[in-house]
């Protein structure tokens, strides 16, 4: 082979490695979320289907406020166009001063990928640099690590690392740097996780538990990762049940239930002492939703549970249950019922009040996924609920997966997405304010670099 030959390829191998990167980080015109739906319509509707741009609770945090910035940054999955069903993991912020977004960056083009299995999580280290975990599908796709190549900036990501990982829960922690958990298909859909000082260099994946399939919410206070989690009997999803609690003081190298007994993993076991509750025993679905944590630090955590994995009545009622912990013991509130099986919530913990932000109202397509945003108030941490305010109404789509921001700032309360549950339609994403009385719409269509959100409410 000549030199000539050797340095042509070379030269070509550059160039397309660096429109790769181009790619990347090209700008959209506007915020405009993916439509999705999973499954076959039964006489209700799919299994789910709507907007799913902030789709789901396993995929945490996708929006975090930074005091420093003055902006909160999110995540979410989108696409190119109305007609288009093509997803682009996108990343902006919202500028608290200004009260303005810019045009949303293409962080990775996932190349015909039409799933919100695919959408990614995003963390902030403590010098400020964006971090977005990509999820993959298995072996077929891996799941990729960006970091944006300046702090607090949108404008430029480069991919740092390449991981089987479905689901990302990144966790940045001051001194100790990332901890991980995320799922691989191996013996069923299991839960792993791994840690990194750097974000580049990481542990060796360990596995938390390997019981058939699990689905699980996480979140860190005082530096303790918390999880909680399901298992599907059999391995199948459709079943998802019972609920449990892990956490780690020490980045895993040690794993206590609440009761701070040492639990050995990975947990293979539906019958340990990890389990909160034991909800297969009453044929019940376990849907996780949020976490969050109580003055004292204990873990609170909203569930939805259900009687039956389709869409429409027969798996009613679908009840939004919070589960906390008082004088030693598991405490279970109800705090109402919805119409569907993916309607997901926000749980934000309060000195004065918990609240819950979530589609818990039916919307103008009844048994959809979501429906109309309300929010729920207790005074009593927890014990009684009551219905505060209508954040949406008479809204043209559903609305659903509402998600909170990591420390989340008053005017960016709650995030989330709408759309056509019954056929393909167009998707808009929408934030409110700590009160739920001032509803923005991010700009689908945009002409200039920057736009201030239209108020709905």
């Amino acid at each position: 082979m000549s030199a000539r030959f050797l340095l042509l390829a070379l030269v070509l191998f550059v160039a397309t490695d660096e429109a790769s990167v181009i790619a990347q980080n090209r700008v959209a015109d506007g915020y405009k979320g993916i439509w999705y739906s999973s499954g076959t319509p039964s006489e209700y509707g799919y299994k789910f289907s709507g907007g799913v741009a902030t789709f789901g609770s396993r995929y945490r945090p996708i929006a975090v406020f930074s005091k420093e910035a003055q902006k909160t940054f999110f995540v979410y999955g989108g696409t190119s166009g109305e007609e288009e069903r093509h997803l682009l993991i996108m990343i902006s912020y919202y500028d608290h001063l200004r009260n303005i977004v810019p045009k949303p960056v293409i962080v990775h083009d996932k190349e015909g990928v039409s799933e919100p299995y695919d959408n990614a999580s995003l963390s902030i280290d403590g010098m400020g640099f964006l971090w977005v975990f990509v999820s993959g599908n298995s072996r077929t796709r891996p799941g990729l690590i960006f970091r944006s190549s300046m702090p607090y900036s949108i404008e430029r990501f480069d991919k740092v690392k390449e991981i089987e990982m479905l689901s990302p829960q990144p966790w940045w922690n001051p001194g100790t740097g990332f901890f991980l958990l995320w799922s691989r298909v191996t013996r069923g859909l299991e839960i792993c996780f791994s840690s990194s000082i750097n974000g580049q260099d990481w542990t060796d994946s360990r596995t938390l538990a390997c019981m058939g399939g699990h689905l699980q919410v996480s979140g860190i206070c005082n530096g303790r990762i918390y999880t909680a989690f399901n298992y599907f009997p059999g391995g199948n999803i459709d079943r998802q049940t019972n609920l449990y609690l892990l956490h780690t003081d020490d980045y895993g190298k040690t794993w206590k239930n609440i009761d701070e007994k040492v639990i050995e993993t990975p947990v293979s076991n539906p019958l340990n002492d990890a389990l909160v509750k034991n909800y297969e025993e009453d044929g019940r679905l376990v849907h996780l939703s949020d976490i969050d944590f109580d003055a004292e630090g204990n873990p609170v955590l909203l569930v939805i549970l259900s009687g039956d994995e389709g869409p429409g009545p027969k798996g009613g009622p679908r009840e939004w249950i919070v589960v906390s912990r008082k004088n030693n013991k598991w405490n279970f509130s109800k705090v109402c019922e919805s119409t569907h099986n993916f309607d997901r919530g926000a749980l934000y913990i309060t000195p004065s009040e918990w609240k819950i932000i979530g589609p818990t109202e039916p919307g103008p397509f009844r048994y959809g996924t979501g429906g109309e945003v309300a929010m729920w108030v207790s005074a009593d941490q927890g014990e009684s609920w009551e219905k505060k305010i209508d954040i949406t109404s008479q809204s043209r789509f559903n609305n659903s997966f509402v998600r909170k921001p990591m420390n989340p700032s008053k005017e960016f309360y709650a995030l989330w997405a709408d759309g056509n549950p019954t056929e393909f339609s167009r998707s808009s994403l929408y934030f409110t304010n700590e009160s739920g009385t001032k509803v923005r719409i991010l700009p689908y269509e945009m002409k200039r670099d920057f736009q201030r959100p239209a108020k709905v409410r």
